[in-house]
């Protein structure tokens, strides 16, 4: 595919199907409420739990579209749980507005994720990672859940971690899991929540982590694609707003990295990409210094809750990756494929932590461990995210009776859903607020509209009830891909360029 024949309006078609909605939020650290943009589907079944899944950094809650019928719709509902799912875009990521300067990310974003779903009407809700811990620059994906499930106990009842950065136990800390740890590991045997699996994966990753050569890449590591993001984050962001190339070129050395396995096409990759250009990338590279900088509790250092969350985990045993449910990877091979070999020799081998280590601060109801890397986990393997939300939603059952089946979600003003106040642009569209500082792209390319073409505008329609929280605020003749019914209430519309070369 040439990208002369790329058509961002048959990308934009496409993602105007999605349910997807913006509300603004109060934070303490800006003067204006903050726009929080969001994907929310309903499933059709009776005894759909609901679900908040976290984005991996930095990808936009638009490229998980998708997950929508995996989650909300499996094929056989009667066994396989389905919920009703809400995937929210980061600030500052996607159409979501960007904190001020200054900000502690990770609780102010938690609390905002945590006030969405009290606004959606799910007074109780499970969390999920989309993504490795050890994948996601600064471990914002793991940091964001953790603290939504030890922060927020009284509504977030149950988080599944991916591959979580956990320690072995310490006599100090929690003396009965690491007399369990001391006698599983002498013995190497599997017992006392500890497997064979267990035993092998650590040999493994130790073995991996103890050559000689890895201690004289130290130094370079400053300089890797997990590091120059937080200790110069204007660098990238400059250059990145400077040039569309130079994102596509981070972007595709990030797809090498990370999953040299998939095959995603040039109008995917330009997509992608796209999705990070329009709303500014400059953002993204701020959210994830500050995140590394001045948040969160260090690696070990997890502030210890009163009561310990539950949880599930997944954890990855190296390897070759098991190809059992490749019907579900959406990178699919074509004649246009782009094939991301690495650049150099990836060799199987990471840091990996057993589930039962997660015991001495979480109450551990299930966990899964796959063979395999972990790679874009989303991408390539979204069973496996699928599969460890449905082994926790069964735990929590079993011994939280807040966690009930949502038929009928419960009805929300729309002054208390939509944002307030939206300014039209001159095609009928609304701009996005402007931006603060890095005025290096042009925000203008951008306009979101919270309500379809056809629907009215202004105070009667922002007075208008809504039928169910996630659904279209107004029925149009076209039904969504996704059980929605009508069109959604937020359409992205992106002004085509003034050479016209994209049709």
């Amino acid at each position: 595919m040439k990208l002369e024949k790329f058509s961002w309006r048959a990308q934009e078609e496409a993602l105007n199907k999605i349910p997807q909605f913006r509300t603004t939020i109060t934070v303490t650290s800006s003067k204006t409420p903050l726009r929080l943009h969001f994907i929310h589907v309903v499933s059709p079944h009776s005894h759909a739990l609901p679900l908040l899944l976290i984005p991996p950094f930095p990808f936009s809650n638009l490229a998980l579209t998708h997950l929508i019928p995996l989650f909300t719709d499996p094929q056989d509902a009667s066994s396989s749980q389905p919920f009703h799912l809400v995937i929210p875009a980061l600030p500052g990521l996607g159409f979501s507005d960007a904190f001020p300067n200054n900000t502690p990310i990770i609780s102010t974003t938690a609390d905002m994720l945590n006030t969405l779903m009290s606004r959606l009407g799910y007074k109780h809700y499970l969390v999920t990672n989309s993504g490795a811990a050890h994948l996601s620059p600064a471990e914002i994906d793991w940091k964001l859940v953790q603290h939504l499930s030890t922060e927020y106990p009284s509504t977030c009842v149950g988080a599944h971690f991916v591959s979580p950065p956990l320690a072995s136990p310490r006599l100090s800390e929690a003396p009965l899991e690491w007399a369990k740890w001391t006698i599983a590991n002498a013995f190497h045997a599997p017992i006392l929540g500890y497997s064979e699996q267990d035993f092998s994966a650590l040999k493994h990753a130790s073995a991996f982590f103890a050559k000689p050569r890895r201690k004289a890449l130290k130094a370079a590591t400053r300089f890797g694609l997990n590091q120059v993001g937080l200790r110069e984050p204007n660098t990238l962001a400059y250059a990145m707003c400077d040039s569309p190339i130079g994102l596509l070129v981070f972007v595709m050395k990030g797809l090498r990295l990370l999953a040299p396995r998939i095959r995603p096409t040039p109008e995917q990759v330009i997509t992608f990409t796209n999705l990070a250009w329009l709303p500014g990338p400059e953002y993204a590279m701020r959210f994830w210094a500050h995140c590394a900088k001045d948040d969160e509790p260090k690696r070990g250092k997890v502030k210890k809750a009163a009561a310990r969350p539950h949880v599930g985990i997944t954890v990855f045993l190296g390897g070759e990756n098991d190809e059992k449910g490749g019907d579900n990877v959406v990178l699919e091979e074509s004649e246009d494929a782009i094939q991301l070999d690495a650049p150099t020799k990836v060799e199987n081998g990471t840091r990996y932590a057993c589930p039962s280590w997660a015991n001495t601060r979480y109450s551990v109801l299930s966990s899964q461990r796959v063979s395999g890397e972990p790679g874009l986990l989303a991408w390539e393997r979204p069973e496996v995210i699928l599969t460890g939300v449905q082994n926790l939603a069964r735990g929590i059952k079993k011994v939280d009776k807040r966690l009930q089946p949502s038929s009928k979600p419960a009805t929300s003003s729309l002054k208390e859903v939509a944002a307030p106040k939206e300014t039209k642009s001159g095609d009928g569209g609304l701009k996005p607020p402007e931006r603060p500082a890095l005025e290096q792209g042009d925000s203008s390319r951008t306009q979101v509209a919270s309500e379809p073409p056809s629907s009215p505008k202004g105070k009667g329609a922002a007075d208008a009830p809504v039928k169910d929280v996630g659904s279209p605020i107004s029925k149009g003749d076209n039904n969504d891909a996704f059980g929605g019914g009508g069109t959604p209430n937020t359409v992205v519309l992106v002004s085509p360029p003034k050479d016209g070369a994209a049709k």
